[in-house]
């Protein structure tokens, strides 16, 4: 019986998960959790086959539990299940220690396909990414939107802020949740509008703000 762990702040994105989950043979769900913090908790004494999980928490960046969780079960299988654009998590998540991505409008059938490639011991990436990160590889540059591209050259932790930004928290906020100083949080804001061409932070908000708008639009 294969054990899957699941971590995600909508109620109801769990509940559809615990019954696709429960409609395998040889799968359960051992854990739940809303926040990264319960997840860091729970999941080193449970030890999941799989840990299906978001990357927007209402606590700690997502990216960052991959890591921490990595750090304490090297090689735990992970497999993100979010909303945000693959074009520009699923090499990040990888980076950070996942299994995989893919994306919460995925069919039923292409989800169930991506968690049986990673608890078999493999790798899950949709044709699109796999290409990106192969023509990247190459050298070679793909064409798209400016924004895009330019949200390409953030840090994780640039990206962090970035949207914490467009979620209206501010400078003191993202310092205590974060557990940075303010003054890192100004350093970050600086180095971001110098990479996104923005002339000022009303220009960094703006478009921080319409970058979430977007990425919570439902697909």
């Amino acid at each position: 019986m294969k054990r899957i762990f699941l971590v995600d702040d909508h109620p109801m994105l769990r509940e559809g998960m615990l019954r696709l989950i429960e409609q395998q043979p040889e799968w359960q769900v051992c854990g739940e959790a809303r926040t990264s913090c319960e997840a860091l908790d729970a999941i080193p004494k449970l030890a999941p086959d799989l840990v299906m999980m978001d990357i927007s928490m209402p606590d700690k960046s997502g990216l960052e539990l991959i890591k921490d969780l990595q750090a304490v079960l090297p090689g735990l299988r992970v497999l993100v299940f979010s909303m945000h654009d693959e074009m520009l998590y699923a090499e990040r998540v990888i980076r950070a220690g996942a299994k995989g991505y893919i994306m919460k409008g995925a069919p039923t059938d292409k989800l169930t396909t991506a968690m049986e490639c990673v608890l078999a011991g493999g790798l899950y990436l949709s044709s699109r990414v796999s290409n990106h990160i192969l023509k990247s590889l190459s050298g070679k540059r793909l064409t798209g939107e400016v924004g895009q591209v330019g949200i390409e050259r953030l840090t994780d932790r640039e990206l962090e802020i970035f949207e914490l930004i467009g979620r209206g928290k501010t400078n003191a906020q993202i310092a205590d949740q974060l557990n940075i100083s303010s003054r890192t949080v100004d350093a970050h804001r600086c180095n971001m509008r110098t990479k996104l061409a923005l002339r000022d932070a009303p220009t960094l908000m703006r478009e921080a703000v319409l970058w979430v708008e977007l990425a919570d639009r439902p697909s």
